[in-house]
C-alpha cells in the first residue's frame, strides 16, 4: 500500500466514542492556549517544562518520545521501533522544527514571512519550503472562497486577546482593506524561490496552516528514516501513522469547549488507523469584553471574530495540511455551508462539530 492510506480504508474504520479517555489526549488538551503563529497556536505546560532544556527525550522498551516547545506551543512526537532508528529520527524532528520556525514565524524579524511583510511589495528571496507552504496555503484560500485568507495579518496583528486588547473599529476597517490573498505572488523553481505582495500594506500570517504543513513534512521524514509507527502532536495538530504494537486503532481526543485546553474532560475520542485530526475552536484564544466573547478566528472581510455556529470543529483528513486548512473554514461556515464545502472536497474524511456542552455533530 502507498504511503498515503486510501481514503476509503480510513473512512471505513473511523469510529467515535463518548468515552473521556484517550491515549492521544494531546498536549493541546493538556495545555492552555496562548498566542499562535497567529490564527491559533498556544502555550502549553511543555513550554514551562522545556524552559531549561532544548528538548526532553525519553526511551522505553517499545518507543522513544521527544517533547519540546516550538511554534508557541508544546510539541510531542512518539516513535515506535528500535532505539537506534527512533532516537536520531526524533533528534532530526527537533532540528527540522527549529528550522521551520525560523522560516515561517510572523514575529521573528529574520524569518521569511517577516521579510516578505516588511518588503512593501518588493520581491523577496525565500526558502523553497516557504514558497511551497505559501502556494499550498493559497489553494485553501481559493477552496474557501476567501473565508480563509493568509493575508489576514494586517488585522490579526491588531488583536491582543491575552491582554484583552480590542482594536478600534476604524483600525480594523482600514486593515481589512489590505486582506486579499489574490495579491500574493510566488515564483518558485526546484532550488530557488521568491515571493511578493501586490499590496505594499498587506501582511501574510501562516498561523492557520503552517503546523499542518510541518506535520506532513515530519511524517515524510520519519517514514524515510525507517520509523515504523508514530504519533505527531504539534499543539493539537495530531497525525498518526503505522501499526500500534498491540494492533489496536489509534485514539485521538476531541476537546470539550467548555473545559478549554486545560480542562480534564474530553467530548469524545476518534479511533483511526492512519491520518490527521485538527481541531479549531473559538474557546482557545479568547477574552470577554463588556459581556461579548472575542476570539482569534477572524473574518477576512471585517477583521472581527466570526460568528460561529459551534465553538469547535475537529476535522479528519489523511494529510495534516488538509485538516488544518479546512478546519478554520468549517468553523466559520457552520454545518450547512460546511457540508457543501465537504461535498466538493473528498479529502475531508469527517468533521465533528462540538457544542459548548460537549455534544458532537458528525458531518460527512
Amino acid at each position: 500500500m502507498s504511503h498515503w492510506t486510501s481514503y476509503l480504508v480510513i473512512a471505513s474504520i473511523l469510529q467515535i466514542d463518548t468515552e473521556v479517555t484517550s491515549e492521544i489526549a494531546c498536549l493541546s488538551h493538556l495545555a492552555q492556549r496562548g498566542p499562535k503563529m497567529t490564527l491559533a497556536p498556544i502555550t502549553g505546560i511543555i513550554v514551562s517544562m522545556m524552559a531549561r532544556a532544548k528538548y526532553k527525550l525519553d526511551l522505553a522498551d517499545t518507543h522513544a518520545e521527544i517533547r519540546f516547545a516550538a511554534f508557541d506551543t508544546g510539541v510531542q512526537i512518539r516513535a515506535y521501533g528500535a532505539a537506534d532508528i527512533c532516537t536520531p529520527a526524533l533528534e532530526q524532528v527537533y532540528a527540522d522544527c527549529r528550522r521551520y520556525e525560523q522560516l515561517f514565524s510572523r514575529t521573528i524579524p529574520s524569518s521569511d514571512i517577516s521579510r516578505i511583510n516588511a518588503a512593501r511589495g518588493a520581491w523577496v528571496e525565500v526558502n523553497v519550503d516557504t514558497a511551497e507552504l505559501i502556494e499550498r496555503a493559497l489553494t485553501y484560500c481559493a477552496a474557501s472562497h476567501g473565508v480563509f485568507d493568509i493575508t489576514i495579518g494586517t488585522a490579526s496583528r491588531l488583536w491582543n486577546l491575552k491582554e484583552g486588547i480590542i482594536p478600534a473599529a476604524e483600525a480594523l476597517a482600514e486593515a481589512a482593506q489590505h486582506v486579499d490573498w489574490h495579491g500574493v505572488q510566488v515564483n518558485r523553481s526546484e532550488d530557488a524561490a521568491r515571493v511578493r505582495l501586490d499590496d505594499p500594506a498587506a501582511m501574510i500570517d501562516l498561523g492557520g496552516i503552517a503546523k499542518g504543513w510541518i506535520a506532513d513534512a515530519l511524517d515524510h521524514m520519519l517514514e524515510r528514516a525507517g520509523v515504523r509507527a508514530y504519533v505527531i502532536d504539534l499543539g493539537g495538530n495530531v497525525l498518526v501513522r503505522g501499526n500500534k504494537p498491540d494492533g489496536s486503532l489509534w485514539k485521538v481526543g476531541l476537546p470539550h469547549p467548555a473545559q478549554g485546553r486545560a480542562g480534564s474532560a474530553l467530548a469524545g475520542t476518534i479511533r483511526l488507523a492512519s491520518g490527521s485530526v485538527v481541531t479549531s475552536g473559538i474557546y482557545e484564544r479568547a477574552c470577554v469584553h463588556d459581556g461579548v466573547l472575542y476570539h482569534h478566528v477572524l473574518s477576512p472581510r471585517t477583521g472581527m471574530p466570526v460568528k460561529a455556529e459551534y465553538p469547535a470543529v475537529s476535522v479528519v483528513c489523511e494529510r495534516s495540511i488538509d485538516a488544518e486548512g479546512y478546519s478554520t473554514t468549517l468553523l466559520a461556515l457552520g454545518t450547512k455551508r460546511g457540508h457543501e464545502l465537504m461535498a466538493e472536497h473528498p479529502e475531508i474524511l469527517q468533521a465533528y462539530f462540538i457544542s459548548w456542552n460537549g455534544e458532537i455533530q458528525p458531518l460527512r
